[in-house]
């Protein structure tokens, strides 16, 4: 049997974790041969997501530095030894985890190391992405394909999947705090050499309130996008850290390279 870790970087989704959690298909994924782990990062949450993550069964570490980026960092540090595969999908139910096998198996076959799930050629529910919205994320994937020469349709999507060989390679070069992180990932592991590609997914509303901000963030995307246009990683490029703490927490220390950036 082979391992998919379920990577779900969280901040205050205690109205839609369970659910999610819930809605993973265990049976098919065992009839597939694969076990499945969720691992659930709470981005130190103001509410109870942590506790109703735990005990919706899935194993909960907390990442204290508040930021998307920071989360996911940390997840990519944690995942276990033993994965071979790694998913990541937001908590707040606007993917569909029933869906996981459809990004899963172009990595298995060995058609791809890198999987977006891209909302833009697949189903979006009415309401769920603003005008705006829409509209960035069209241009920037447009950037992304004509620049970095990836075949990625859905730049800022939530859901990802990767061997664990990418995610081992990538993770020591992002230092994206918060919703940056989609854009630094797809436009380094293209400096690194990594086809992307895409599947069509389903994308509902959310529950709750979005953190994100689509003027401020969408500045702050594209000056990622500019930024990366130059990347390449160094051959003695120091790599973060992951240093274990208390009882569930992790931190991530960043290099050296980033806070001199």
């Amino acid at each position: 049997m082979k391992k998919i870790t379920a990577l779900i970087p969280c901040y205050n989704e205690a109205g839609a974790i369970a659910e999610l959690i819930a809605a993973f298909p265990r049976q098919r994924l065992r009839d597939a041969g694969y076990v499945l782990d969720i691992l659930v990062v709470d981005n130190n949450s103001k509410d109870n997501t942590a506790e109703i993550a735990r005990a919706a069964g899935a194993r909960v570490i907390t990442e204290h530095k508040q930021g998307k980026g920071h989360a996911v960092r940390t997840g990519f540090y944690n995942i276990a030894d033993d994965t071979d595969y790694v998913v990541m999908l937001d908590g707040d139910n606007t993917y569909r985890p029933e869906e996981i096998l459809r990004l899963v198996e172009p990595l298995e076959s060995g058609f791809a190391k890198v999987i977006v799930g891209s909302r833009m050629h697949g189903r979006i529910e009415e309401g769920s992405m603003k005008a705006l919205n829409h509209f960035g994320n069209r241009l920037y994937s447009r950037l992304v394909r004509s620049v970095y020469g990836v075949m990625v349709s859905d730049t800022l999507t939530g859901y990802f999947a990767w061997t664990r060989e990418v995610v081992e390679t990538l993770r020591p070069h992002l230092h994206s705090a918060g919703f940056t992180i989609e854009m630094e990932m797809v436009t380094k592991m293209a400096r690194l050499g990594y086809g992307i590609y895409s599947v069509p997914v389903t994308y509902h509303n959310r529950s709750g309130a979005s953190s994100l901000h689509p003027l401020r963030d969408g500045a702050l995307i594209l000056r990622e996008y500019f930024r990366n246009l130059h990347w390449r990683p160094a051959p003695t490029q120091p790599a973060a850290v992951y240093t274990p703490a208390l009882a569930g927490t992790s931190i991530l220390q960043e290099s050296q390279e980033h806070e001199n950036a």
